[in-house]
């Protein structure tokens, strides 16, 4: 999660926080559909929330969500290890082989 200025917290709580600019994720089987759906529609209500990066933990597979000037959202999909994420919010950018690195994808795959 990456927060311009102060987080503002919900509640009197400190481990929620409402103004991200951006949130990245790793998917799991069980949080997938959830993820992608109901909770990104939640995160696009927030006005700070700019960029949204899903990342899979079985293959090589990042979505990257970015808020676009007429509140609209272009989505990108990177699938070789060799492409690279660039963070539309801050000055980032990964070759998916880094990302991934030390992941065992047969590992992660059995059930």
């Amino acid at each position: 999660m990456v927060i311009e200025g102060q987080p503002i917290y919900t509640g009197t709580s400190t481990t929620t926080v409402m103004n991200p600019m951006l949130i990245a994720e790793v998917l799991s089987k069980s949080t997938k559909n959830y993820d992608q759906g109901d909770k990104f529609l939640y995160y696009r209500s927030i006005a700070e929330f700019k960029e949204y990066i899903l990342i899979d933990q079985y293959q090589y597979h990042v979505m990257q969500y970015v808020k676009t000037a007429k509140s609209q959202w272009l989505f990108t999909e990177f699938e070789h290890e060799s492409t690279t994420l660039s963070l539309q919010t801050v000055d980032f950018q990964i070759e998916l082989r880094d990302l991934f690195e030390q992941i065992n994808f047969a590992e992660n795959n059995e059930d």
